[in-house]
């Protein structure tokens, strides 16, 4: 076995899509709610409790703690519960009954790999906000200097689009990868970024409806979260199923029912 796990490439090789294949996958992505509407409710309302709670929190402690509300709990959690529901669209796919105990069976099974996630996610976090800090250095806002202004929030903001692309590189087709093959996070993620900039049209697109669908579940108050989030990753694991060519790596055996 460890002979065989050397010889397995660096990345997972990737085919290219067409721009609209995101509507596709959303498509597909709404079948499957519709086919587990309980099971992607009970996953909603999960999610829809957590941002609240993370907010309210947040909100009673202040600023400060949103930020390490954030870091310590949300974004662990978070890929846990994308997890479970693309395992609930891989065992559509297979053709197996579907259950929340199921699902959870498989967050158990690959708790390691969600941590070393959540590691690299909250390294380039803090990087991030680090970057934000230093940028006070280099362009001190002064009280009525419009250009530096400007200035700091043009820089400002290309930095943290780079971010936020690098953390979607990275997340965009990783997660589903660890539900079906028996893969390290690290290669998980490496294949995704490489697979995100062979398709850089299709993935812009899928960013951008990520970005407008979430927009949409702030602006009802996390309700629409309870559909918006299920549907994301449902639609998610139809977009790693079409992207990535994961042959080399073995399947991971079967949960029990």
């Amino acid at each position: 076995m460890a002979e065989e796990n050397s010889e397995l490439p660096f990345v997972a090789e990737c085919n290219e899509v067409p721009w609209n294949a995101p509507f596709a996958w959303l498509a597909a992505g709404w079948r499957d709610l519709k086919r587990t509407p309980r099971l992607a409710l009970t996953y909603g309302l999960i999610i829809f409790a957590v941002s609240w709670g993370v907010s309210l929190f947040a909100w009673w402690l202040g600023r400060f703690a949103l930020l390490a509300a954030l870091l310590s709990g949300f974004i662990y959690i978070a890929p846990m519960l994308a997890i479970g529901l693309h395992s609930v669209s891989k065992d559509l796919e297979s053709g197996r009954r579907v259950s929340f105990r199921r699902s959870s069976k498989h967050m158990a099974r690959v708790l390691g790999q969600g941590a070393v996630y959540a590691l690299i996610l909250l390294v380039v976090l803090f990087i991030w906000s680090r970057s934000g800090m230093m940028l006070y250095a280099f362009f001190p806002v002064e009280e009525g200097n419009r250009t530096v202004l400007l200035e700091f929030l043009a820089v400002g903001s290309v930095i943290g689009t780079g971010f936020a692309a690098l953390i979607f590189a990275s997340a965009a087709l990783s997660l589903p990868m660890i539900v079906d093959k028996d893969a390290d996070m690290v290669t998980a993620c490496l294949s995704s970024v490489h697979a995100v900039l062979r398709n850089k049209p299709a993935m812009a697109v899928w960013a951008a409806c990520i970005v407008a669908l979430t927009g949409l579940g702030f602006a009802t108050g996390y309700v629409g979260f309870i559909v918006i989030m299920p549907w994301l990753a449902f639609s998610a694991w139809h977009a790693y199923h079409q992207i990535l060519r994961t042959e080399p790596w073995p399947a991971l055996a079967e949960v029990d029912q």
